[in-house]
């Protein structure tokens, strides 16, 4: 058989990685405002969150029932069918009703692919094309994270403006995704290696590993700092990200700055996520230069700060050049403070179950974000936009506090 170049197989997986994630999680959430739902009901849409906080206990499944190869094509078949299903339901009557249901279908099976796609990498690259195709994974889930806040948006928004149908430009959008995915399909199931490591484990040797990695996670030194540290240091943020699309849609006299759809889909969605990224990028390289210890606290400070911009917008709406620099620079330091989260993950995972330790703490932060972004509209309707995010300034304050708790002394960047 010809050699798979892992140059055309690895960005289009992670490509269809990231990007139902970001239209589960975060387009839905522009959909729903659009076509007239409650930012309380916008907020409760966080508990699509929940396939990913919960993954780690199916994920021996992946490992014991047939191969990695074969669970990628099949979500990504099946997801193609979610996003087709979703654009017919959209122009229904009953379209709260379906999309919620396909949305969270949705979401079970990208967060089964995640498990597959994560551990198809492993198997199917050595050591040294694992560290060097690294750049490249989170690169195209970045580039997914684009074009799914950013183009769809501005498609949707762009459809709603000529034609002045909201759900015709929703439709439209969902159907691109399951043409996307159903090309994804297509491409992998012929172009996909099939590595001879991709193989089924015994299931006693899988429970025992399952139930290893939770006990030593578990009895790490600290580890009651640690989980609180998960949970809380995007507490804040949590919040905020919810939202902020909400914000930006919401009419002036709902205390919102009245941007058009395409717009926020230019605002948020493309110069917010590439700032997210620039973010992510300095962060990872001040990390490899100074240490997580030295870089985590100003990067900490970095991912909060800037949520005092969202204050000022609330109080003051500024010129639409204002709030791209504004939003920029918000987005610009979540990527320098969730790099520094990430590596800490990665820093806590110990030998020989990193992987799973790694899935248990994404589990965990996960759920950190899921359930106060639950509670994100109910809060901002009591309290008004300016309320609402001087609350969220608030907020950050326990995650910056537990840093004091946590054992960075321990952790070393390399």
């Amino acid at each position: 058989m010809t050699k798979r170049t892992p140059w055309l197989y690895i960005p289009t997986l992670y490509f269809s990685e990231g990007l139902p994630y970001v239209i589960v999680y975060t387009v839905s959430a522009i959909m729903y405002k659009t076509m007239g739902m409650s930012n309380e009901f916008i907020g409760y849409t966080s508990i699509l969150y929940l396939p990913w906080v919960i993954k780690m206990f199916w994920s021996p499944l992946v490992d014991v029932y047939t191969t990695k190869r074969f669970w990628i094509i099949t979500t990504q078949l099946l997801m193609a069918c979610m996003f087709a299903l979703l654009a017919l339901s959209i122009t229904t009557s009953y379209f709260v009703v379906l999309t919620l249901a396909a949305f969270i279908l949705a979401a079970f099976i990208s967060a089964t692919h995640d498990i597959a796609a994560d551990g198809y990498y492993m198997l199917a690259l050595d050591k040294k094309d694992q560290a060097f195709f690294l750049g490249v994974r989170s690169t195209f889930y970045r580039i997914a994270m684009i074009f799914g806040t950013g183009l769809l948006v501005v498609l949707a928004g762009t459809i709603e403006k000529r034609t002045g149908n909201i759900p015709a430009g929703w439709s439209m959008v969902m159907a691109v995704a399951a043409l996307l995915f159903m090309c994804a399909f297509l491409f992998h199931r012929h172009y996909l290696p099939h590595p001879p490591a991709d193989s089924t484990a015994p299931v006693s040797e899988m429970t025992k590993g399952f139930r290893d990695a939770f006990r030593t996670y578990f009895k790490q030194d600290k580890i009651a700092a640690i989980v609180a540290f998960i949970l809380l240091y995007r507490l804040g943020e949590a919040m905020l990200v919810k939202m902020a699309a909400p914000f930006l849609l919401d009419s002036p006299e709902a205390g919102g700055l009245g941007l058009a759809t395409d717009t926020v889909g230019y605002v948020y969605g493309t110069v917010g996520v590439i700032s997210l990224c620039a973010g992510g990028i300095l962060g990872g390289w001040l990390i490899a230069r100074f240490g997580l210890k030295r870089c985590i606290w100003p990067m900490a400070v970095l991912l909060n700060a800037p949520d005092i911009l969202y204050v000022y917008m609330s109080m003051s709406p500024p010129a639409l050049t204002a709030v791209y620099a504004m939003v920029a620079l918000e987005q610009f330091g979540y990527g320098l403070g969730f790099t520094a989260f990430s590596v800490f993950l990665m820093y806590i995972a110990r030998a020989p179950y990193k992987t799973s330790h790694f899935a248990i703490s994404t589990g965990l932060m996960a759920l950190g974000m899921m359930l106060p972004g639950m509670f994100s509209g109910v809060l901002q309707s009591a309290l008004g936009y300016a309320g609402f995010f001087i609350t969220v300034l608030v907020l950050t304050l326990p995650g910056m506090a537990l840093l004091f708790f946590i054992p960075l002394e321990k952790n070393s960047p390399t």
